[in-house]
Order: structure tokens, then C-alpha cells, then sequence
């Protein structure tokens, strides 16, 4: 694959994975166990409130191919097979899921030097259609991307995006939600491995005149360990610990608290993840 200005997905990605992942106030197990043939199993059990769910994931990896399997306890099976250079540049992906026999997806994605494209079309006789550019290179790009509903005639969606990137801070702005909101986030690494970081989002949505700023951060304690924490003007603060407790296996709690809401209760959530 190229080493171009990546997927429109990637714009902002870094801002809003240090915001928002492995963030949860769930219950959360996983056991991930690997073999030297290509194989990999990852069971999973979340406990949310007094309800429980789980599923096992399969992943087979030859060659050029990947393929996944996932089958819940709601006795639903998905498929994804991920197929790279069919066609030089390339990355083909198509997913399924049993017995919802209309929710097959069809994806294909193209990296050049300085553009990526993507199209993804539903597998049903009324497909919507995803679509996505992004031109540049990897310091700086341009993309969009929008979605149209072949029964109805018309767009679902249309973002459109700038991105700025240096090896030690990136800068993003995104036009969505049909021209209604606009997102600006800004992230500084203040060390090599980019484990301690600062971040600021700022969010506007036009039609309700409504605007939200969030700061946050994470700072790594030592090799084994990372800290992260974020606040917003709505006063909802957030923040977790993670611990690699064996080489690839983490511990991770967190928590968050309205400290505007009359009732403080805040809300934990534990995860463990285990990669033998």
C-alpha cells in the first residue's frame, strides 16, 4: 500500500480516540489466544447494568487474505473478509451477517500516493451507497465523504474535512452532519512513543446554537502504565487507568461523573484484556 494522506476516517482519528477510546462504564473481559498457523480466538463477556452478552470472534489470517467470524449470544453470525492488492492498491472487504441475510456490505478501497478512494454498497435490492476522497499527503489533506439511499433519491450524508499533521501534534477540521456542525480538535505529543499527549475538541452545531469544548489528556506513569483523563463545559469529566499487568494483557478502569447533575453518581466501568 501506498504512503499517502490516508482514509477520510483517519482525519480527526487522533483527537477522538484520545477522548473517547476504552473509555466505558461497562464490565468488559476479554481472552485472546493466538497460534502459529494464523489463527486467532477472542472471547468476550460485557456486563452492562443486569444484563450480560458475550461473543467469540475467529480470525484466520493466508496470505493476503484475512477472514473473521463472529458469533454472539444473540445467536447472530458475522463475516468480514478482508482481501489486500486483488487489484494493485487495493483493499477489498466484504462483511455478512446471519440471519439478517440483507445486511451484506461490499467495500472497496484504493490508496494511492496522493489520494485515497473508497465506495462501500450495501448487497440488497434498495443498496445505499457509501462513498469517500481524500487527497494530499500524509502532513496534510483533504477529503469528503457522503452517503446516498438508492430507494429515496437522496443523500444520507456529506462531511467534508482538512487535517494537518506533524510527528509530534495534528490538527483537524470537519464540516458534517450536512453542513450542520462543525468539529475542530487540536492533539500535542509530548513524548517519542506519543503515550502522553494533550488534546481540545471544540464542537458547534448550527441549529441549536450549541457548542461544546473538551480538554483532555493522557500521561504515560511508566512503560506499564498510562493515565487519561477528559473534562467538557457541560461539566461531564471523565477518566482512566490502564495497566499492562503481563506483556500484551491490560487492565483498564474508568469512570465518569456529571458534576453538574444534581445526582452525582458516578459511573465505573473495569476492563480486562488478555493476549497469552
Amino acid at each position: 500500500m501506498s504512503k499517502g494522506p490516508g482514509l477520510f476516517s483517519d482525519i480527526g482519528k487522533k483527537a477522538k480516540d484520545l477522548l473517547t477510546k476504552d473509555y466505558n462504564s461497562d464490565q468488559k473481559f476479554t481472552v485472546s489466544t493466538y497460534s502459529d498457523a494464523g489463527v486467532a480466538l477472542t472471547s468476550t463477556a460485557v456486563k452492562k447494568g443486569g444484563l450480560s452478552t458475550g461473543d467469540i470472534v475467529t480470525q484466520y489470517k493466508y496470505k493476503n487474505t484475512v477472514v473473521d467470524v463472529k458469533v454472539d449470544t444473540e445467536s447472530n453470525i458475522s463475516t468480514t473478509f478482508t482481501i489486500n492488492e486483488i487489484v494493485p492498491s487495493t483493499k477489498t472487504i466484504a462483511s455478512f451477517k446471519v440471519p439478517e441475510y440483507n445486511s451484506g456490505k461490499l467495500e472497496v478501497q484504493y490508496f494511492h500516493d496522493h489520494a485515497t478512494f473508497t465506495t462501500a454498497i450495501a448487497l440488497n435490492q434498495s443498496p445505499a451507497i457509501d462513498f469517500s476522497a481524500t487527497i494530499g499527503t500524509p502532513t496534510i489533506a483533504f477529503g469528503a465523504e457522503g452517503g446516498y439511499d438508492t430507494t429515496s433519491g437522496n443523500f444520507t450524508k456529506y462531511t467534508a474535512g482538512i487535517s494537518v499533521n506533524k510527528p509530534d501534534q495534528s490538527a483537524s477540521i470537519i464540516l458534517g452532519d450536512k453542513g450542520d456542525s462543525i468539529r475542530a480538535s487540536y492533539v500535542h505529543f509530548l513524548d517519542v512513543l506519543k503515550r502522553t499527549a494533550t488534546v481540545g475538541e471544540i464542537t458547534r452545531k448550527f441549529s441549536t446554537n450549541e457548542n461544546t469544548f473538551t480538554v483532555g489528556g493522557s500521561y504515560a506513569i511508566d512503560l506499564l502504565t498510562v493515565v487519561k483523563a477528559k473534562l467538557n463545559n457541560h461539566g461531564k469529566l471523565g477518566a482512566l487507568l490502564q495497566h499492562e499487568v503481563i506483556p500484551k494483557s491490560l487492565l483498564t478502569i474508568s469512570g465518569e461523573i456529571d458534576t453538574k447533575a444534581l445526582d452525582k453518581n458516578p459511573r465505573f466501568g473495569v476492563a480486562i484484556a488478555l493476549k497469552p
